[in-house]
């Protein structure tokens, strides 16, 4: 399938990272069945909320900072490198597709990156050393540096509208693919989970590669359960 395509998008989920020790945030044991989540009005107006919710940042921060892309992230990143026209949409803050060394301009991130930190009225960017020693500094959570606003970490957060931009491109890379992989992602989350149906209706075959059963496994032109490390290595080591 790969070898026939085109136009090739893979949209990838928490599966892919699980394997590089990210765990699942939604999995029973994840994050999110341990501790609340924040939303984005509980952090717009509530000091005490923005601190907790860069204490968890530095703590889940320092987990991304040890993994390492998996055979699955550098497959996909061997198949642009040997000339296939390849794009990753992913649903992942955790950056390992930008680490294994996928361009910014064809990859994707829908819910934002958490490795830095935006303001959420003039969008600059804070690195995360400077906000970490912002608030060892004054005790306050971060402000921009340019405006004074907020800054969050560069994720879209529970309650948060999707950004219409990234959205939209992704909905038109779906729609030219000629083939769509699904990797490591359970197609629950809306609206990312409607793309490879908007690719199916373009014409584009789908291949679902994941460790659990998902809502379009009867739509698939392919499905492949199992690691997806070693599946894509294979793929890897073949293409």
């Amino acid at each position: 399938m790969i070898d026939a395509a085109q136009s090739i998008v893979a949209f990838t989920g928490a599966g892919i990272s699980t394997e590089s020790g990210i765990p699942d945030f939604r999995s029973p044991g994840g994050m999110w069945s341990r501790l609340k989540p924040i939303t984005y009005g509980e952090f717009v107006a509530s000091e005490e909320a923005r601190l907790e919710d860069w204490r968890r940042r530095f703590v889940m921060n320092e987990d991304f900072a040890r993994a390492r892309p998996n055979a699955g992230h550098l497959a996909l990143a061997s198949l642009l490198a040997a000339g296939r026209d390849i794009r990753i949409i992913t649903q992942n803050i955790d950056g390992l597709h930008t680490r294994s060394g996928f361009p910014a301009d064809r990859l994707i991130e829908l819910h934002g990156n958490s490795t830095y930190g935006r303001c959420l009225d003039c969008e600059t960017r804070m690195e995360l050393a400077a906000v970490r020693a912002a608030i060892d500094d004054t005790g306050a959570s971060p402000r921009c540096p340019v405006c004074g606003g907020l800054v969050k970490a560069a994720v879209v957060s529970f309650g948060e509208a999707m950004p219409r931009e990234g959205m939209n491109r992704a909905v038109e890379w779906s729609r030219r693919a000629d083939l769509f992989m699904v990797i490591g992602s359970s197609l629950v989350v809306q609206p990312a989970a409607t793309l490879p149906v908007i690719a199916r209706q373009g014409g584009a075959e789908l291949a679902i590669v994941n460790r659990d059963p998902t809502p379009l496994d009867g739509e698939a032109d392919l499905l492949l359960r199992g690691s997806i490390g070693a599946i894509f290595e294979r793929i890897g080591a073949s293409g």
